[in-house]
Order: structure tokens, then sequence, then C-alpha cells
């Protein structure tokens, strides 16, 4: 049951649609969720029932998160569902689905793969999915509707779907993308408005690869039994669940200085090149990176919008260029209360 997320069969294995989830990355960030998962319906709708290391945590803390139901939902096949039932692999035309509304006491304190697996399929708690689970489909919206808290790895290709369904569908959400995503015309409106933002872990994540993958100079090992990782550093959670960010205050110690701090050739703001270089006494507009928004809190400071193409939705207002040279997007903020 290690981390699968499978959703969209990637033609080459470079794409980031078939990296999946390590176990670990799943329980350091849903575990600080804890209370907010009591008497919920939990939706994992791009996860194999058996392989995915989603649906593979919410099983063993099925009891201990107080479910009252989780679903997962996986596109084309479950590998290890076929080899416990002697099947041959499915085409890509039909996936699997899983309901469960309870679990014995005994079966999460055994923690044992097989035996979980086992479990399920005589108890009769998996099936195949009429269509072939892909997310979007009637069938799998079903799902998502009956559901309180989606969860899961979406394919980075098919995020701002998989976002404009949660939104569409009112749901509450703790999923897996790119950094860059925060930008998408989707996506940042919500964000702008403080209606999402980020989990607890931003950065660097890890990911298994299938076994095609081929070697890479950085970013790539093989571990003792053959698994292939990869790993990237500007993954993130997005959500719209409570998090704390009690610890995650900016400690500014640079002050304005003209000099240091050049301007955009068509925007009044000034351009920050580093979080860690935001000026603690600037009243203006500021372009800062994305992981900005790591430490952001509404108190001290306001969204202002975004610099990226400078016509994604009316938050984009500009493309950002200093002295003639295109620099890379940026979060706009202002801070809330100007000095005396």
């Amino acid at each position: 049951m290690g981390g699968n997320s499978i959703l969209n069969r990637a033609k080459h294995s470079e794409n980031t649609d078939e990296w999946y989830t390590d176990y670990k990355t799943v329980e350091s960030e849903v575990s600080r969720y804890k209370e907010q998962f009591e008497g919920k319906t939990v939706l994992c709708n791009s996860d194999d029932p058996f392989e995915s290391s989603f649906s593979k945590y919410f099983l063993m803390n099925f009891n201990e998160l107080k479910l009252k139901r989780l679903i997962c939902t996986s596109y084309s096949f479950s590998r290890i569902y076929e080899i416990i039932n002697c099947e041959n692999k499915l085409g890509v035309e039909q996936g699997y689905g899983m309901v469960i509304d309870e679990i014995p006491d005994k079966i999460t304190r055994k923690m044992d793969d097989y035996y979980l697996a086992n479990y399920i399929k005589k108890s009769a708690k998996i099936f195949k999915l009429k269509g072939n689970g892909d997310f979007r489909s009637k069938e799998c919206i079903d799902y998502l509707k009956e559901s309180d808290i989606v969860v899961t790895n979406p394919p980075f290709s098919k995020f701002s779907e998989m976002f404009s369904l949660l939104i569409k569908y009112k749901k509450k959400y703790l999923i897996i993308g790119n950094q860059n995503a925060l930008l998408y015309k989707e996506i940042f409106p919500h964000i702008k408005n403080n209606l999402a933002w980020v989990g607890y872990h931003f950065g660097e994540m890890i990911f298994k690869v299938p076994s095609d993958s081929p070697f890479r100079k950085t970013r790539f090992w093989v571990d003792e039994t053959g698994q292939k990782w990869r790993s990237i550093g500007n993954a993130m959670w997005l959500t719209n669940l409570s998090v704390n960010k009690e610890n995650t205050e900016l400690a500014l110690k640079n002050r304005y200085k003209a000099t240091q701090y050049p301007k955009y050739d068509n925007f009044e703001a000034i351009h920050v090149s580093r979080v860690s270089n935001i000026p603690l006494d600037y009243d203006g507009i500021m372009g800062v990176p994305l992981t900005y928004i790591k430490y952001h809190n509404e108190n001290d400071f306001e969204i202002v919008g975004e610099a990226n193409h400078g016509s994604d939705n009316e938050y984009d207002l500009f493309k950002p260029t200093v002295n003639g040279k295109a620099v890379y997007k940026r979060i706009l903020i202002r801070r809330k209360y100007k000095r005396e």
C-alpha cells in the first residue's frame, strides 16, 4: 500500500501526473487537522483504494479520526486488488471504488497492509466503477457531492480542474500541488480574498515515481527495495481547513533603501528578491516571491494582487519587468497599517 494517486496514466514517466505521495507526507500533514475530520465523510477521489497513501492513512486512522465514512476512487485499475483476486490487469476504461462506514479496532491495531487489504476485499467494501474513475465523470462527481472533505494529490496537470470542482460544490479540501498553482487564474482570487491558503508543509516534498523513470543527476534516488524516488522543492498543500500559523511569523530586519529595491517598469511597486528582504518600513506595494504565502498574516499585510501575465484575472495587474528585463511572477502585498 505504498503511496499512489492514480488519475490519468501519463504517457511519459517524466510527467508529474505519475508522482505518488509517500505515506509520511500524508501522515505529517493530515494529522494536524485531526479534530476537523470528526463525523465527516472523506473523499480521496484520485486514489487507488489499496495502493494510495491517502487511502491507507484514513483506513488506519478511521476510528481515531472518528470519521463517518471514507470514499476512495481510482483511475483505471488497482494492481493489488487484481493480484488478490487473480485477475488480469484491466484496461484504462474501468476503475475501482471503495466505501467504508466502519472498521473494527483490531484491524487498525494490526497495521498490516496485506491483512487490511484482505479485510476490505472480504467485506465487499471495494467494487469496480462503471467508468474509468476520472474525477470529472458524473459517477465520481456524485461521490464528491456526498463528501464533506476531499483529501488527495491530483495530477498537477489537472490541479485547476480539481480545484474548480471543489469550489463549485462548496467542499472543504486538503490537496497537494505545485506552488505555481497559487497564481492560476482559477485559484489566485481565492488566495487574494482569504478563502484558500497553504497548509503546514510548504516546500520540499518527495514522491515515488514509476519504475521506468529515467535516471537524473539531482532530486532522484533508488531505495533498497528498488523503488525510484523524485523530489521537488516547490510543493505545497492547499486547503480551506483551519490552519494555525502562529509559528510562521515573519521576522523582518531590513529597512527600505531605494538603491536596493528597484521599481517595476510598468507599475508603481518595488521588487523584493527574497521574503527575508521585505522592508519593515515600506508602506507601498511590494512584489514578493510566491514563498511569501507561507508566512502571510492578513493582520499584517494585504494581498493586493499578482504580477504574472497581466491578464489572467482582475487581480493579475501587470507582467513584471525591471529595467527592461522580465522577472519571475510575484505576489503583490502592502502593509495593512501605515506607520504613524
